[in-house]
């Protein structure tokens, strides 16, 4: 059911976009919950480095989840809030459950996090054709985190310089 929306917008663009929002903040759902839980499980040498940045990450996942979960609101729609049903919708799956290995766990987030941009630049783009630039806005943010939680998470998965350092100090 979609209501009036407060912001003007024509209804046909709404109904076109509040899906695939809901299905975007359904999707940093269960983003959120893979980092809280190598959050709560990473060991190893890198403990401190990696549990911090594991939880920035969760409380950034949560910030953008919310703000897209208000969009939708501001639409006229209604976020999905069920566990169950917000799996369903999520275009990552929940890992399943028990420990992996830190460099898995890592592997893992990148993944999901390289799916949600795909999805993000698709329905950036839609917004964009549909003339509402508050929703592209808004997702243009998330992207750009998105982005960089990879970025960051491509670097630790990186060939350890202290092991696989080149030769006599060559650079590549």
């Amino acid at each position: 059911m979609i209501e009036d929306n407060p912001i003007g917008l024509d209804e046909e663009v709404v109904e076109q976009l509040i899906p695939k929002l809901d299905e975007i903040q359904c999707t940093l759902w269960t983003l959120y919950h893979q980092y809280q839980k190598h959050h709560w499980l990473v060991e190893g040498p890198q403990f401190n480095d990696l549990h911090l940045f594991l939880e920035e990450n969760y409380e950034e996942v949560h910030k953008y989840l919310d703000r897209v979960a208000e969009r939708i609101t501001a639409l006229g729609g209604i976020p999905t809030s069920a566990p169950d049903a917000q799996a369903e919708l999520s275009h990552v799956e929940h890992e399943p459950e028990g420990t992996y290995r830190v460099r898995q766990m890592l592997q893992h987030d990148l993944d999901a996090e390289r799916t949600l941009a795909e999805i993000l630049r698709e329905v950036i783009s839609e917004a964009q054709d549909l003339g509402d630039p508050g929703t592209e806005r808004t997702l243009k943010k998330a992207l750009t985190k998105v982005e960089d939680r990879a970025h960051h998470l491509d670097h630790f998965l990186g060939e350890d310089s202290l092991e696989h350092g080149r030769p006599n100090g060559e650079t590549a």
